[in-house]
C-alpha cells in the first residue's frame, strides 16, 4: 500500500501532463492542404470542377478564385490554368483555387448561354459549399482567359448572384460580342462566323442574345474592381474590347487597370510579359480585395 499514494500522484501528475499536451496540440494542429479533382457541380460530364484548398484555411479568411478557361467558347480545358495555378499558388498563399470546365458549344447544342449558366451553376456550388471547404463565402474573385475573361466579366457585373466578386481578371476577354462580330480584328470576317456558329446565331437573326451576352452593357456604379491585360498584336481579340470596359468603369468611378502590352498576342506571351501580368494581378488583388 505504501506505494500506492506515490503512484497515484505520478498518474495524476501524467494526466495533467498529458492533457496539456493534448491541449497544446489542439491549439497549434493546422488543416492540411488538398486537392479535389473533377468534383462535379452539375450533371453533365463537363460540369467539373479542380479544387485546390491551400493549408490553415479558415471560412472567414480564406479567399476564393474561381479559374475559367478559354478557347472561343467551342474549345479548351481547365488543364490549360495548370502552369497558371501553380503561379498563383505562390503569389497567392491564402487562395483557394476553383478550376472550372463549362459545356461548349458546338454551333448546334450548347449554344449561348449555355455557358454563362455553366458559370453561374459553378459559383453557386462554391457559395453553397464554401463552409464545408472552409474557405470566405463572400470573398470571391474570376479570373479568366480569352472566353474565359468573358464569362468573368459576365458573372461580375451581370450576374452576380449569389456572391457579388471583389475584383475580376480579364486576359484578352471579349466585352461587347456585338461590336466583336461587326469589327473583327483586321477586318477578318472569318472571325465574325466563327463567332456567330459558337453563339448558334448571327446579330441580324437575334440581336438580343449578343447584347445580353456583352459584359460592357452590364458594367454600372456597384461593378467590381477589375484588372484588364491584353496584347496589341492580338488576331483574335482587339484591345478596344478591354479599353471599353476601362473606359466605362472609370466613368463609374470603378477601380480598374488596363494593362497593355503592345507585342504580344492573344495569350502566346513571352516569359518576361506574363512575369510582369501576374506581378500587376497579384498587387491589383493584394490593394482591392479585403
Amino acid at each position: 500500500m505504501r506505494f500506492y499514494r506515490p503512484f497515484l500522484i505520478l498518474l495524476i501528475s501524467a494526466t495533467i501532463i498529458s492533457c496539456k499536451k493534448t491541449d497544446s496540440t489542439a491549439v497549434l494542429s493546422t488543416v492540411s492542404a488538398k486537392t479535389l479533382l473533377n468534383v462535379a457541380y452539375g450533371v453533365d460530364a463537363n460540369q467539373v470542377m479542380d479544387i485546390y484548398l491551400p493549408a490553415d484555411r479558415r471560412s472567414d479568411s480564406t479567399r476564393v478564385m474561381v479559374l475559367i478557361h478559354g478557347g472561343g467558347w467551342t474549345s479548351g480545358d481547365k488543364a490549360d490554368f495548370a502552369v497558371a495555378i501553380d503561379t498563383l499558388k505562390k503569389r497567392l498563399p491564402d487562395y483557394a483555387f476553383f478550376n472550372i470546365n463549362y459545356r461548349l458549344s458546338t454551333g448546334t447544342s450548347n449554344i449561348f448561354p449555355t455557358q454563362e449558366t455553366d458559370v453561374q451553376a459553378a459559383v453557386r456550388y462554391i457559395y453553397g459549399k464554401a463552409s464545408d471547404y472552409q474557405v470566405s463565402n463572400n470573398k470571391f474573385v474570376l479570373l479568366g482567359a480569352s472566353a474565359g475573361g468573358h464569362l468573368a466579366m459576365l458573372q461580375g457585373y451581370k450576374d452576380s448572384i449569389p456572391v457579388k466578386p471583389e475584383a475580376i481578371v480579364s486576359f484578352f476577354g471579349p466585352s461587347d460580342l456585338m461590336d466583336m462580330y461587326y469589327n473583327p480584328v483586321g477586318g477578318n470576317f472569318s472571325l465574325s462566323i466563327a463567332l456567330a456558329q459558337a453563339i448558334g446565331k448571327t446579330p441580324i437573326q437575334n440581336s438580343l442574345i449578343y447584347s445580353s451576352s456583352s459584359p460592357v452593357n452590364f458594367i454600372n456604379g456597384g461593378s467590381p474592381p477589375t484588372i484588364l491585360l491584353h496584347g496589341g498584336l492580338d488576331p483574335l481579340v482587339s484591345p478596344s474590347q478591354s479599353v471599353a470596359v476601362s473606359t466605362k468603369l472609370s466613368f463609374f468611378n470603378i477601380i480598374n487597370q488596363y494593362v497593355f502590352y503592345p507585342t504580344g498576342g492573344h495569350g502566346n506571351w513571352d516569359t518576361p510579359t506574363y512575369t510582369d501580368a501576374y506581378n500587376n494581378i497579384q498587387a491589383f488583388l493584394i490593394a482591392n480585395v479585403h
